[in-house]
């Protein structure tokens, strides 16, 4: 499928009418996210390996200019223009992995506007969505409090598309695999699995349901034991243990019931016959909420197979992302709509013990602070090859580390501010006064003619 048309009408209308009118001065393009979701005091970035080959990439076939033509009634001059459209632009952009915080920019565009208007459907859609899933997974793993948590979540993400974005997104944040066998191929992320309650069914009874798989997987042999009794389960596990001559399960997999009280009765039958090393799988309904009552309970479970809730981010399953023009040419640009003010001019954010400082690109670095926006992109080509997931994965587990309690909380959290530099709050200061006073000029001249 071709990536041309993988936009909404009216960025291709506007390209078309820049175009037309010779407007092909750079333009900066900043997305960011406007407010927190409830209930989260940080978002993890994530999506920006999936921006960068659909720009490199950007054109339009004769079969999406011919879509225009004749569907769209695009004419001869604006698909002789779209035609000959590739982007050439520069990117800068936070890494993945990094913690990022409402206010401050994730990623900006500087490219000729056509070709910054073009894509910014796809980058939202990018980065939005696996922030959204990156931040929910995270919270996982740090309720877990040690113990590993595996994406179970292909069967109920919405859309294939999405299982693979999920998979990614939640080894970045710090599962430690995913039932998805081809994104674990696809991105060389460990695939993990158990059984289905269907495998038991199939067979007359459990037992014989136990001896075959600890026959064909005797390597592997992690036992879904909640299909019918529990205990009668673990049971029944030790059993077909022992009858193939293993001094220890792989694992056994609780799926329903009071997880917290099961997996004690399972530990200490496991203890009992020297099972000291068997692990013990919880899955059904989890998401960080509950794994944090389970890991306050010391609940012996060591794996977390978390599917549903976190796979669509259910309790927050979106930021208010945006994607805004600050600057073309040499002139900043802003927007004064209520609630969605924009700050001018392309930026830089620095990060210092303090917090977060939002810049004017050209200002001088102010001293002890790190840059967050890195160049990733030039003249509409990668920099850098795609880096390893260790390394977004290293970079999320610094970040979160050094984030204070009353951020990091589940519940109520609160957030760190993202304060403007003096420069920064001057343009936009002074650019708000001269577009009030434009707009008070333009309604008094109206007023006027109408008289």
């Amino acid at each position: 499928m071709s990536g041309g048309l993988l936009t909404d009408l009216y960025e291709v209308t506007m390209a078309a009418s820049y175009l037309r009118r010779g407007m092909t001065g750079p333009a900066t393009f900043s997305l960011f996210v406007r407010d927190l979701p409830p209930g989260r005091g940080f978002l993890i970035s994530c999506g920006l390996a999936d921006c960068l080959p659909f720009l490199e990439d950007y054109r339009l076939t004769p079969d999406d200019l011919d879509y225009l033509a004749t569907e769209q009634r695009f004419d001869d001059t604006a698909l002789r223009a779209l035609e000959r459209l590739r982007f050439t632009g520069d990117v800068r952009a936070v890494p993945e992995g990094r913690v990022v915080f409402a206010g401050e920019p994730l990623l900006e565009v500087t490219a000729p506007i056509a070709e910054a208007q073009l894509v910014e459907t796809v980058l939202l859609n990018h980065i939005s969505f696996q922030t959204t899933l990156a931040t929910k997974a995270e919270r996982c793993v740090r309720a877990a409090g040690g113990a590993q948590v595996v994406d179970f979540a292909f069967r109920r993400t919405q859309g294939i598309d999405a299982a693979f974005a999920v998979a990614r997104a939640s080894y970045i944040a710090g599962f430690a695999g995913t039932s998805n066998v081809e994104a674990a191929r696809r991105y060389g992320i460990p695939a993990t699995g158990t059984m289905a309650h269907s495998y038991i069914e199939a067979f007359p009874d459990e037992n014989a349901a136990f001896t075959a798989f600890t026959a064909d997987f005797p390597d592997r042999t992690t036992l879904l034991v909640d299909t019918y009794d529990t205990i009668g389960g673990v049971e029944a596990a030790i059993r077909a243990a022992r009858r193939a001559g293993q001094a220890h399960l792989a694992g056994i997999r609780l799926d329903s019931g009071d997880l917290g009280a099961l997996a004690v009765q399972a530990r200490h039958l496991l203890d009992q016959e020297g099972m000291t090393s068997t692990r013990i799988v919880a899955s059904g309904g989890l998401d960080e909420y509950r794994i944090a009552e389970l890991t306050a309970a010391g609940a012996p479970i060591d794996v977390y197979g978390v599917g549903t809730r976190m796979g669509v981010s259910a309790d927050a399953p979106y930021v208010d992302s945006a994607y805004k023009l600050v600057a073309y040419g040499d002139r900043p640009v802003m927007k004064l709509s209520a609630k969605k003010a924009t700050a001018p001019g392309a930026k830089q954010v620095y990060r210092g013990p303090s917090g977060d400082l939002v810049t004017l690109l050209d200002e001088p670095a102010p001293a002890d602070m790190e840059p967050l926006l890195v160049p990733v992109m030039e003249s509409g080509r990668r920099i850098a090859p795609t880096e390893p997931l260790q390394a977004a994965r290293d970079r999320r587990a610094a970040d979160v580390a050094a984030l204070p309690h009353q951020v990091t909380r589940f519940h109520s959290p609160e957030t760190v501010d993202v304060a403007l530099s003096e420069d920064l709050q001057r343009c936009r200061d002074r650019l708000r006064a001269e577009l009030t006073a434009r707009t008070s000029d333009a309604r008094r001249s109206r007023r006027g003619d109408a008289s």
